[in-house]
């Protein structure tokens, strides 16, 4: 029996997703502003209007100002939750994704890229969109969501699995003293 067998339980949801989705939605919005409003120039008004374009299209949402980037920062964070709840539900059926975060985490900041790129966009009110963007804007992107989408979920599992290795049956529970009887 290795060391992991017994410093590993299963993660719990309570720890993972509801801080995965926050950090996922900090570093992401980080990156986009640092990227697109710093790098590309894009204003950051822009950014998250993109991202209500999602429910409302893109011309209701850039028209919409204020209220509709406001309504992209929570769409947002509502995306960076649902992507760290996969996540976590797929740690329930692949207890490899908890022994080793920080492949499973890189691998699923790209899955999670080209999932939205080629399955939530196309069904979102935005539609198809145009091909992959050229190589260099591609590699920043997929780069982006591996280490500050997939990996900061991927350790957070892993610390709810480290916190909860008792819950998972892998080692026994500690048994009690004779003071606590």
């Amino acid at each position: 029996m290795t060391n992991e067998t017994i410093v590993l339980g299963r993660p719990r949801a309570i720890d993972t997703i509801p801080l995965g989705g926050l950090l996922i939605g900090l570093f992401d919005l980080l990156f986009a502003f640092t990227f697109y409003g710093l790098i590309l120039g894009v204003p950051p008004l822009r950014i998250f209007q993109s991202v209500a374009a999602g429910v409302l299209g893109r011309p209701a949402a850039i028209a919409g100002g204020v209220p509709t980037f406001l309504l992209g920062i929570l769409l947002h964070f509502v995306v960076a939750t649902c992507i760290a709840t996969v996540y976590f539900l797929a740690t329930q059926v692949l207890p490899v994704l908890v022994r080793h975060p920080v492949v499973s985490g890189l691998t699923y900041g790209v899955i999670a890229y080209f999932g939205m790129k080629f399955i939530v966009l196309p069904l979102s009110a935005i539609g198809q969109r145009g091909p992959l963007p050229r190589l260099p804007i591609l590699l920043t992107e997929v780069i982006g969501h591996a280490l500050l989408v997939g990996l900061p979920v991927a350790l957070l599992a892993r610390r709810s699995a480290r916190v909860n290795r008792n819950d998972s049956g892998d080692s026994p529970a500690p048994e009690p003293s004779l003071g606590a009887i």
